[in-house]
């Protein structure tokens, strides 16, 4: 499949990944077994990652948390950065694990019950890493837009409103 037309497909799928073959392939006026094809190279080559679907937990949940953790380590070259995130990854409560430029060297998402539960994981668990120099929590007080997606349930009609 050329370049522009995987691209194509790729934030198709990005965007909702419920559609099925015949759709995607009718929107990318290919036929469905190209699409499938690709789409399972796709998926064997991780380039596709995986599927899943966003979730407003707190529109679900009471006890519900989410926090950003800035981490700072001591430098100890490009292994010990691998074997640092290999072990906060492992955590079931992290979400999400990025290696960043600037004052930190990682940023963890966290999710949890309540603050405490985050607080003690990271004395517990982050804190408690050799390498780990120190961390900054960020709670999330309140989510606008996530992947894209407004989660405040405003109309997303891009006409522009008249009035009498």
């Amino acid at each position: 499949m050329e370049k522009a037309k995987q691209r194509q497909l790729l934030k198709i799928i990005e965007k909702d990944c419920r559609l099925n073959v015949a759709e995607v392939a009718i929107m990318l006026d290919l036929e469905e077994p190209i699409v499938a094809a690709e789409l399972k190279r796709l998926e064997e080559n991780k380039i596709i990652a995986g599927y899943r679907a966003l979730v407003n937990w707190d529109k679900v949940e009471d006890d519900w948390i989410e926090a950003l953790v800035e981490v700072s380590m001591v430098p100890t070259g490009e292994d010990g950065y691998r074997k640092v995130a290999q072990q906060i990854k492992s955590y079931q409560e992290v979400e999400s694990l990025f290696f960043i430029s600037g004052g930190f060297d990682f940023i963890v998402l966290l999710q949890g019950r309540n603050i405490k539960d985050i607080s003690r994981f990271i004395s517990t668990n982050l804190a408690s890493i050799p390498e780990v120099s120190g961390t900054r929590t960020h709670f999330l007080l309140d989510k606008y837009k996530e992947w894209g997606i407004d989660l405040t349930g405003n109309d997303n009609d891009p006409r522009m409103r008249v009035s009498p």
